[in-house]
């Protein structure tokens, strides 16, 4: 690797913010799973416990492909990495809106939060097919 090649990517400080976001969430989700498992057994009806479950699964996912898309950033050219940045942003959306109003449907919040939950599942797709076709197109150059 060229000197010129190291500065480029250690100047790449949203990739590492990435990253360090991913794996927070992931630490979360661990965290909010092992709650769900222990505390909320026998709080919550099976189905809310099931929702609760989907939430919680679905933040680990998407928090290992912020740490993916992350590494990427890192590893890739300069040219990509805005578009990498948009799938990464997508993919945050996604965890708030999906997961966040399946939480709040779980313990009773407000029933507007229902249609919202597609809402994410939207932010996801944009956020993997955006992500795909920035690396196809780039596979391509």
């Amino acid at each position: 690797m060229e000197e010129n090649d190291k500065t480029t990517i250690g100047n790449n400080k949203s990739g590492l913010g990435w990253v360090s976001l991913g794996a927070g969430l992931a630490g979360l989700s661990v965290m909010l799973g092992a709650f769900g498992a222990h505390s909320l057994k026998a709080r919550l009806t099976e189905k809310k416990l099931a929702t609760f479950h989907t939430a919680t699964d679905y933040l680990g996912y998407h928090a290992l492909g912020l740490i993916a898309i992350g590494i990427l950033m890192l590893a890739l050219s300069e040219d990509i990495r805005a578009k990498l940045q948009r799938s990464a942003r997508w993919v945050s959306a996604g965890i708030v809106l999906f997961s966040g109003s399946l939480y709040v449907l779980t313990f009773d919040g407000p029933r507007f939060f229902g249609p919202i939950t597609p809402l994410g599942g939207l932010c996801f797709m944009i956020g993997w097919f955006t992500l795909a076709y920035s690396l196809l197109k780039y596979s391509r150059t």
